[in-house]
């Protein structure tokens, strides 16, 4: 009779590392969790029973790193090891020198992974199935010449991908010729920051599919089953948003083929742990593309895990340790329907450009299941992926999961960095979604011009971000004047004071004036309204009242910036006196300012001072969250300035070279 481990190590971070330990904890495993500098105070290490520092930030440095995973394994004496998803889950070296080690890897054979981890290999094992894929090239040859001239073979639009992606990382669309060039460097890059390969596919853009995807789940004995089918159409940047399971308004002749696809292939290469297998269903067509599979555990499983009743980490461990699978085929069943949101450390309102920050703010919802990663006074950084947590609504129906998807999203709270929470709810109670009609252009199709939040409170968040700009920051030695509650600003013996301020958002600036009255009450005044309020504040927490209304968030203050949340809606602001600001707008004049639009590590800075750029032409790259973003400059002249250089970290809104006109140059 085969003997679960007693340990087992954890080659992951965030919320999966936590997912894993929980099931471990139930099962009596103790587990080891590791981590790179950046995480040193990360969630996943508090709740482990031992940790190890396997090296730098950079995930290339510390979690992509194989030799320093293995060789916490031999430190920690760990008799297994689970890779969670992305890193390194998805590569056969790991499970080779796991067994060489003599270390159970918790996920199939390096013979399964190598046969169907890369985008490239899985697509031939399909062809050879017969089971039918998106039309494309995964030829070996990964000369740009040759991809180019494979991309003209096949037409645009086309998708360029990562052969060993996942996540939507080293994915991009592109449209025409002028677009492949770049689409293709820039996929490489991401492909070897995220994944350590930068081998490319290119196929066929079909633009309005779903996409679907079969669990399936095989043994060391040669045994095989599904456990049902998700639905994962909801996406950005090809990236999951919103996954359920069962599919919704999949007919059942189609959901059979679907099933059987998934397991066939499974079958081929005596596929041994937890997999998925990807297809994408062209909208009016009835036959599923096979797309991928995905050798590990999905960042989605818990939808799976709802319907049927299962714990699929267990199951990948008892899989791993020799054991026959749990249930034959005919004993799983689903009950009702699951609905999983992702909920990121995004500006949705920015076109989910990344985020960073501390948590200063956190309360998790009771009536839905979150899997989370981050805690109160959790950092969120730039290093690694932006999922923060997974929130999973359960019903007897479709209808009773998104109801109580929305609620529970509704009542959680993680203030801090923006969150994609706004937009989720937006996104579940939309028509198209809640009829179960959604394709993977929902996103574009509902919100053609970018999604906007209500910013119900814009008028009042802008006001107050006034007012805390003018608080002197908390002493660090308590004393009895600072004991008292909230702060005072402007503090006039008799009379009033004013302040005038330049209050900034990423749209628009606005002129304000701050009048203090003897009582502690304050008045913001701008062009076309006023408000009085009364604004106190301890540590990160601020209660505004204002017309016989008090209404609590939470703030930081940074380098001139205020960030506040207020109703779950974020808002930041750069606050100068007015002067100041009069002296800045006149100084920037025609621009020719290249700011990072998102906080990142500077990747690459592609011109030195004295060089002469056109309009249009990037001068640097920025890495944020494993994606890198071009930067252009947007006039021609020349380079007068450069605030940073590769590796530095940068924040939203800073400046990283300046252009000056050539006339004026």
């Amino acid at each position: 009779m085969t003997r679960l481990i007693s340990s087992l190590l954890i080659a992951n971070r965030g919320e999966i590392a936590l997912r894993i330990m929980r099931t471990c904890a139930r099962l009596g495993i103790r587990t080891i969790a590791v981590y790179s500098d950046a995480d040193r105070g990360a969630a996943h290490v508090a709740a482990a029973d031992e940790a190890l520092r396997i090296g730098p930030a950079a995930a290339r440095d510390s979690y992509l790193r194989a030799d320093a995973i293995m060789e916490a394994v031999a430190r920690s004496g760990a008799e297994g090891l689970h890779p969670g998803y992305g890193f390194l889950s998805e590569k056969p070296e790991l499970a080779a020198l796991c067994a060489a080690q003599g270390c159970v890897f918790i996920g199939p054979s390096a013979d399964g992974i190598a046969a169907m981890g890369p985008k490239i290999g899985s697509k031939r094992i399909a062809a050879r199935a017969g089971v039918p894929s998106v039309p494309g090239y995964i030829g070996d040859d990964q000369s740009s010449a040759r991809l180019i001239e494979e991309a003209h073979r096949i037409g645009f639009p086309l998708m360029v991908k990562a052969s060993a992606g996942g996540g939507g990382r080293g994915m991009r669309r592109v449209f025409s010729a002028e677009e492949l060039l770049p689409a293709l460097d820039l996929a490489r890059r991401e492909a070897e920051a995220a994944f350590g390969d930068a081998s490319l596919l290119i196929e066929r853009l079909v633009l309005r599919p779903r996409h679907l995807e079969v669990q399936v789940a095989g043994d060391k004995h040669g045994n095989v089953v599904h456990l049902f089918e998700r639905d994962c159409s909801v996406q950005r940047s090809n990236q999951k948003v919103l996954e359920e399971a069962p599919a919704p308004n999949l007919p059942p002749a189609i959901r059979a083929k679907l099933l059987e696809r998934g397991v066939a292939l499974a079958q081929t290469i005596a596929y041994d742990n937890l997999g998925t297998v990807e297809f994408i269903l062209e909208d009016g067509e009835d036959d599923p593309w096979f797309l991928e599979m995905n050798t590990r555990l999905q960042v989605e499983h818990p939808v799976t895990e709802a319907i049927t009743g299962l714990d699929l980490v267990e199951w990948q461990l008892r899989i791993a340790c020799g054991e026959v699978l749990p249930l034959r085929q005919d004993e799983i069943h689903e009950h009702g329907h699951a609905i999983e949101a992702r909920v990121t450390a995004e500006r949705a309102d920015r076109g989910f450009r990344p985020d960073a920050g501390r948590i200063v703010g956190y309360r998790e919802p009771a009536s839905v299941r979150v899997d989370s990663g981050v805690r109160l006074g959790s950092e969120v950084t730039l290093f690694y992926d932006s999922l923060l947590a997974k929130v999973i609504a359960h019903g007897g129906t479709r209808e009773a999961a998104c109801a109580r998807l929305a609620a529970g999203l509704r009542d959680f709270t993680l203030l801090g960095p923006a969150t994609t929470i706004p937009f989720l709810i937006d996104a579940v109670e939309h028509p198209i979604f809640a009829t179960g009609r959604a394709t993977t252009r929902f996103i574009e199709d509902v919100f053609p011009d970018g999604w906007r939040p209500a910013r119900s409170h814009a008028a009042l968040a802008r006001a107050t971000a006034a007012l805390l700009s003018l608080a002197a920051p908390e002493p660090a030695v308590q004393s009895a004047w600072t004991g008292l509650a909230g702060f005072r600003v402007l503090g006039p013996a008799g009379g009033l004071a004013r302040t005038y301020l330049s209050v900034a958002d990423e749209d628009s600036a606005m002129e304000m004036t701050v009048i203090a009255w003897p009582d502690g009450r304050r008045r913001v005044q701008w062009a076309d309204g006023e408000i009085d309020l009364v604004v106190h504040a301890s540590g990160g927490a601020v209660e505004i009242e204002t017309d016989g209304r008090i209404f609590h968030g939470t703030f930081e203050r940074l380098d001139g910036s205020v960030r506040l949340t207020l109703d779950g809606e974020t808002y930041v602001y750069t606050v100068t006196p007015r002067i100041n600001a009069a002296a800045a707008g006149r100084a920037a004049g025609g621009s020719g300012a290249v700011v990072a639009p998102m906080p990142g590590v500077i990747a690459e800075m592609l011109i030195s001072l004295g060089d002469t750029v056109e309009a249009g032409q990037v001068v640097a790259v920025l890495e944020s969250m494993k994606l890198f973003t071009s930067l252009a400059a947007d006039i021609a002249g020349t380079v007068t300035d450069i605030a940073g250089q590769p590796g530095e970290t940068v924040q939203a809104g800073k400046r990283l070279v300046l252009v000056e006109p050539q006339a004026a140059a």
